[in-house]
């Protein structure tokens, strides 16, 4: 199925203007890369975040995940784009808490690795705001079923197609992304 959104186009524009590099990169995951997708160019831009809030919740809801009550990540990829849904979800009239996951707890206060509401019992849609390997993902996932969350959804606004979709799939989650290379004309 093809994940149409009437801001996706205007999102799309918006990346390839501010958050797409070209020339020789490494990344994170050590992977070189002719491009750099610097998503947070676009996350925390005053256009582009609303939108991305839009685009993701659109997602969700065409793919059956509406039934969540938080969204968030590892921090701090993912913190932009939950609280850009968080808004959106405010505008439309539904409550969808953020939350954020540090990528150890902390050793001091309240020693807690997942951030903001309670998410115990919680129905929880992870995020990302560029997957290459579906590590980020899946250290927020195991960090927020230690916390007792219940996992519905892993999903990415920009996927660099380089192998998160299966690990993440292979790990037992449902997998989506807003915005592929194709979208971008990376390929």
């Amino acid at each position: 199925m093809t994940f149409t959104s009437p801001n996706k186009p205007r999102l799309i524009q918006l990346i390839k203007e501010l958050a797409v590099v070209h020339g020789k990169v490494t990344l994170s995951s050590g992977i070189e890369a002719d491009y750099y997708v610097d998503l947070r160019r676009a996350t925390l831009h005053h256009e582009a975040a609303p939108l991305i809030g839009q685009v993701m919740l659109d997602l969700l809801d065409q793919n059956g995940i509406t039934d969540f009550d938080a969204i968030g990540g590892l921090t701090m990829g993912a913190d932009p784009v939950a609280t850009a849904v968080l808004h959106q979800a405010a505008n439309r009239n539904r409550s969808i808490d953020a939350f954020v996951v540090r990528k150890q707890a902390k050793a001091h206060g309240m020693g807690r690795q997942v951030e903001g509401p309670e998410v115990k019992g919680k129905k929880v849609v992870v995020v990302e705001d560029t997957s290459t390997t579906g590590g980020s993902p899946l250290t927020a996932a195991k960090a927020l079923e230690e916390a007792g969350a219940i996992i519905v959804a892993v999903a990415t606004v920009v996927d660099r197609d380089t192998g998160a979709q299966k690990v993440i799939e292979d790990a037992g989650y449902k997998y989506l992304t807003a915005v592929t290379l194709d979208d971008l004309e990376l390929r």
